[in-house]
């Protein structure tokens, strides 16, 4: 599966955000597709996004929440390809990551902002729909600039695993990705590989004490 990540943002370089979801992107087999500088004349070139989108499976819209919506281009990009993508957007997944200044919990009703984000996002749940794709649940970074360290490396990895993790987020899916993204890290030091499949070993008993826990939760339900 590869994911195709479309990005609008007016000033990217100077985004905290941004920058922290591309360096995130990099080590990852996926298509990182800066609207803003790839038309800075804000010409979309048709045939070569419905290529994009043809040889990709998860179509990721990347955004910062301006109003309550998505920046200037990615309106563009919709008007521009939306109508002639019916074939090459079937049966895919949409996914949305979108950044935002207020706190998570001012989304909703009797927070400052009112309404869900995804109450927010329906227009894009309803594009996803009207394609027959799978809409995923968005991906939201919220203030990031007040997130401790280990907060934004939490947030890494939930990344990561948005762009890349194939079927349901379970806990026993994110236990193998992880287990995967250790084993194709080519660039550990020979102790630090000693560290590395201690950490997969014990990964694996968990996920297997999981699985277990599970089974036998069904079997008392049965």
């Amino acid at each position: 599966m590869k994911s195709l990540i479309i990005v609008s943002h007016p000033s990217i370089e100077t985004s905290l955000n941004q920058q922290f979801f591309k360096e995130a992107a990099k080590s990852l087999d996926v298509t990182w597709h800066h609207l803003e500088k790839c038309y800075p004349d804000g010409e979309i070139e048709l045939e070569k996004e419905l290529a994009l989108l043809n040889a990709h499976d998860r179509i990721i819209f990347q955004f910062p929440f301006y109003w309550y919506s998505a920046p200037a281009y990615l309106k563009v990009w919709q008007d521009t390809v939306l109508e002639h993508a019916t074939k090459v957007l079937k049966q895919k997944e949409l996914g949305i990551v979108l950044t935002t200044g207020v706190s998570e919990k001012e989304y909703q009703a009797g927070g400052k902002e009112e309404y869900t984000i995804s109450e927010f996002l329906r227009p894009f749940q309803r594009i996803a729909h009207k394609f027959d794709m799978t809409f995923l649940p968005p991906f939201v970074m919220a203030q990031f600039m007040y997130q401790t360290e280990e907060k934004k490396w939490e947030r890494l990895i939930a990344y990561q695993q948005y762009l890349t993790l194939e079927g349901q987020a379970t806990l026993a899916n994110r236990i193998d990705w992880f287990i995967k993204q250790l084993r194709d890290n080519s660039s550990l030091r020979e102790k630090d590989q000693v560290k590395q499949e201690h950490i997969i070993e014990y990964l694996s008993s968990k996920k297997e004490e999981l699985e277990d826990l599970t089974f036998t939760l069904r079997e008392l339900k049965g």
